[in-house]
């Protein structure tokens, strides 16, 4: 593994896609640093460390510790996301025509779809920006300090142009990581703010258990055997598939004989992978929003109550938007059809299964139960740490929601980095196989 990580910078153009990466990472970092003027760091330091337990806590995490220092990228990639969501919905569910006819259009279309969700972004990116404005204004005073020094139209104004000027860089950023460099550049800008976060998480650990004697040895012990159980847990669903078997018939072509070959169709028991619970968070991100508007009133209370990552509210709500977005996903990615007339094009069948509808029938009702599996595991190991949070004291770091981001992106940009290796003739990270991702899967030869 060591070697091939130094033949990844012995390639010329992965260098370069991954110094790209690198540094358009460090620039996020850097932009994450920077508060928004007007609003007093201390203050708002006090009053987040209060809420480090409630879903701002949890959302601080996603915008890689932005949104406590209320910086220039404080609502992060956030709205992008809810707006590749409403888009996806609405081509999933047929209800604009205009948008299922740039879906058919190819390359221009697609090109025309990321620009209307673009400005859908800047559109959602207004409002949230507006919600988050209002509440950081009326904040009380943390320790007889105000959070904000002069709230009025002119910090409104400023605080909101420069929030949605900082999602729609964080997003440009995102798309040239996309484009340019290696792996899926908004999840990794996620997986950045996250991973920032963990030395810190440690240091803090080490701290209460040698300065401040708040936990015990033992407890650390148990709770690093606790995040490797959810990190190995996480592997394990990640990298788990289902082998369906093809045969291919042989075959005349020309002079030769061909086919005759056992294969292998694998089909990822997590299809959706992170994405799902990315999108998951970004939806529950939105009654956050709503009830940031008049947070001292009664049923923004209430929303900031139920919301609560600890109450059984709160997990019930994400589990379930884990699961439906798991099968969302799928319904997207995955065409039995598609899958079924290309097998039968080239001769391939499903032992005991019939070419073609019937084909396709068994492939979706495989389809379906792997992904109830997948997709429950997902749900637990997202909500579990939750609720064994207030016997272990376990920070959000530590969660599965950290854990199936965190691996799951780097699976797949190492995933991405082994096939540019083996593309150029070098050797992959393991000699026992390949790393998988979250591709749609492989054709493999038995």
């Amino acid at each position: 593994m060591l070697q091939s990580a130094l033949d990844l910078f012995k390639i010329k153009d992965l260098r370069k896609r991954i110094l790209l990466t690198l540094g358009i990472i460090a620039v996020y970092r850097v932009g994450v640093t920077v508060p928004v003027p007007g609003v007093n760091a201390e203050a708002l330091n006090f009053f987040f460390k209060a809420q480090a337990n409630t879903i701002l806590g949890f959302l601080d995490i996603f915008t890689g510790g932005a949104l406590m220092r209320f910086a220039i990228f404080s609502m992060g990639i956030m709205p992008y996301i809810n707006a590749s969501i409403i888009m996806s919905l609405l081509q999933g569910a047929h209800v604009i025509p205009y948008l299922d006819h740039l879906a058919k259009e190819g390359e221009t279309g697609r090109k025309r779809l990321n620009q209307i969700t673009r400005y859908f972004t800047v559109l959602l990116a207004i409002i949230q920006s507006f919600g988050l404005t209002q509440l950081i204004s009326r904040i009380p005073l943390q320790n007889g300090i105000n959070v904000v020094d002069n709230p009025g139209l002119g910090f409104t104004m400023v605080t909101m142009i420069t929030l949605v000027a900082g999602t729609i860089f964080v997003m440009w950023l995102g798309e040239q990581i996309t484009e340019f460099g290696i792996g899926n550049g908004i999840s990794l800008i996620i997986f950045a703010g996250i991973v920032d976060r963990i030395p810190a998480a440690v240091a803090s650990v080490i701290r209460e258990v040698f300065s401040l004697q708040q936990r015990s040895p033992f407890g650390a012990i148990a709770l690093l055997l606790f995040v490797l159980v959810i990190v190995g847990l996480v592997v394990w669903l990640e990298t788990g598939q289902r082998k369906i078997p093809v045969q291919y018939a042989k075959r005349v072509v020309g002079r030769k004989m061909m086919g005759g070959q056992s294969t292998f169709l694998p089909l990822k028991v997590d299809q959706s992978g992170v994405i799902a619970v990315i999108f998951a968070i970004s939806i529950l991100q939105f009654p956050t929003t709503i009830a940031s508007f008049a947070p001292q009133s009664e049923w923004g209370s209430m929303i900031n109550q139920l919301l609560n990552p600890s109450s059984w509210w709160y997990n019930a709500l994400y589990a379930g938007l884990i699961i439906f977005f798991c099968y969302f996903y799928n319904s997207v990615s995955f065409n039995p059809k598609d899958i079924a007339e290309n097998l039968k094009k080239w001769g391939g069948f499903i032992p005991g299964i019939r070419p073609g509808d019937q084909t396709a029938l068994y492939l979706e009702k495989v389809m379906e139960r792997i992904t109830l599996g997948g997709a429950v595991s997902v749900a637990l190991l997202a909500v579990m740490p939750t609720l064994m949070r207030a016997q272990l004291n376990v920070p959000f770091y530590f969660g599965g929601t950290a854990a199936l981001i965190v691996v799951g992106v780097a699976l797949d940009t190492m995933s991405q980095l082994e096939s540019h290796l083996i593309m150029r003739h070098y050797e992959g990270f393991s000699k026992t196989g390949r790393v998988e991702g979250r591709g749609r899967g492989r054709w493999y030869t038995a």
